[in-house]
């Protein structure tokens, strides 16, 4: 999951496992009304937990509030709500998101609703970007030299393969170097269709079935 989501500011945690789901953050410029923007930010807390979202609020006084963005960035929470004079005046708070950097204003009695489309949206989009980067790293092959230069390219191979386990030993003899030998990985259980007389890529043998391959970095 880290290094799935994860990004040069640090974690990103899908809703579901999140621990804290939305963070808030008072954002009190010089002569705002600070008691106002408080008690906007805890209600907001009280509203959020009440619906069954982690919601939680960081009222620290010693830290401004864009070193407490970049801390609650680096944690990886999903949501960030910031209020602020304006928002208060117009009875609304702005919703960042951690995986796009999206912001979008939001009356605060849409609160709870917005959050929770907001909350499947991030979900759904990580999940959709990890099979994007997961399938542009396989590569289909048929034969060992195609099997050398995947290899070789570090990618994730699948392969007609005749199932045999001495033949992945001499695969992995024949493949041991400074990055360590390739091996089967797993088998989909979705198998993609085996045309009849497809040999094994790496025997030559009548292919059973198709199998991943690859080094363990």
């Amino acid at each position: 999951m880290v290094m799935t989501h994860g990004d040069d500011k640090g974690l990103v945690l899908p809703p579901k496992v999140a621990p804290i789901q939305v963070i808030v953050i008072p954002v009190p410029f010089k002569d705002a009304d600070t008691t106002g923007i408080k008690g906007a930010c805890e209600s907001a807390v009280y509203t959020l937990n009440q619906a069954g979202i982690r919601a939680d609020l960081d009222a620290r006084e010693n830290y401004s509030p864009g070193w407490k963005y970049s801390q609650w960035e680096m944690k990886g929470v999903p949501l960030r709500i910031e209020i602020g004079p304006k928002d208060l005046a117009n009875k609304q708070v702005r919703i960042v998101r951690r995986d796009n950097g999206t912001k979008v204003d939001i009356p605060s009695t849409d609160l709870v609703e917005q959050v929770r489309v907001l909350l499947d949206g991030f979900q759904a989009n990580l999940l959709e970007t990890a099979k994007a980067k997961r399938d542009a790293c396989i590569v289909i092959i048929s034969t060992w030299d195609e099997f050398i230069a995947a290899l070789n390219d570090k990618k994730l191979i699948l392969a007609p393969w005749c199932d045999e386990e001495e033949v992945e030993k001499d695969v992995k003899a024949r493949t041991k170097g400074e990055l360590g030998a390739a091996k089967t990985l797993c088998t989909p259980f979705d198998q993609p269709d085996l045309p009849s007389g497809t040999v094994c890529f790496a025997s030559g043998k009548p292919a059973q079935k198709w199998s991943f391959w690859g080094r363990s970095y």
